[in-house]
């Protein structure tokens, strides 16, 4: 059973979500907040697989909630998926940067938001390639501090490869196609990739290789 949190000012966008994601087998919405601060406290209370965070909320935004939640070492099975009215919004670069892993624009179809929680919930990272790259690239250029390339001093040339891929929005299957190697093989390279850098995840992954200069936000215009 997936667990899932719910925070967003607004008791009628929590109410859509809930009914949508309650009639689904396999998740459960445990919690809901209407507010930054009453989502970090019930989250710390509920230890729930996956929030989904609104970004503009009062007491305490969704952006300082995310930071507090993956800042939390007990919280660290916990992932938070950001919702946004705006695919190219900065607020939402900001909260990739701080540790989200991934967001969904409100007005997603109810299919993709159920399959979004499930993806999260299995580890992967919730990223739309194309938005993704717009987003990052737009935002990692006029980052306040951007990342320092010797970050990346740790990683042999492959990972380096794999990384920059992964910045694609490439899954491991067409990581493992453009290299020639098995999924397992990829896998393990992006799974070695994220521990060397201390990556949270996919997401954590796309946001360093932009801030590094490993991928130049031109190349995706």
């Amino acid at each position: 059973m997936i667990r899932v949190l719910l925070a967003d000012d607004q008791a009628l966008v929590r109410a859509g979500f809930r009914a949508l994601l309650d009639a689904q087998p396999d998740v459960e919405v445990v919690a809901e907040a209407g507010d930054g601060d009453e989502a970090v406290r019930l989250t710390r209370r509920e230890r729930p697989d996956v929030v989904l965070m609104d970004i503009r909320m009062p007491v305490l935004d969704g952006l300082a909630a995310t930071r507090e939640i993956v800042g939390d070492d007990r919280l660290s099975g916990t992932r938070v998926v950001i919702l946004t009215t705006f695919e190219l919004d900065e607020y939402v670069f900001e909260a990739l940067r701080g540790g989200a892993s991934g967001f969904l624009v409100k007005d997603t179809e109810p299919t993709d938001l159920i399959r979004g929680v499930r993806e999260v919930a299995s580890g992967d990272a919730l990223l739309s390639p194309s938005v993704t790259r717009r987003l990052i690239a737009e935002f990692a250029a006029k980052a306040k501090k951007p990342r320092s390339a010797l970050e990346l001093r740790g990683l042999t040339d492959r990972e380096r490869e794999v990384m920059a891929l992964v910045a694609e929005g490439l899954s491991n299957e067409e990581i493992a196609e453009r290299l020639v190697v098995s999924p397992a093989t990829a896998k393990t390279h992006v799974s070695r990739t994220m521990v060397k850098l201390h990556a949270r995840d996919r997401a954590q992954l796309v946001v360093m290789a932009y801030e590094t200069g490993l991928v130049k936000p031109g190349w995706l215009d």
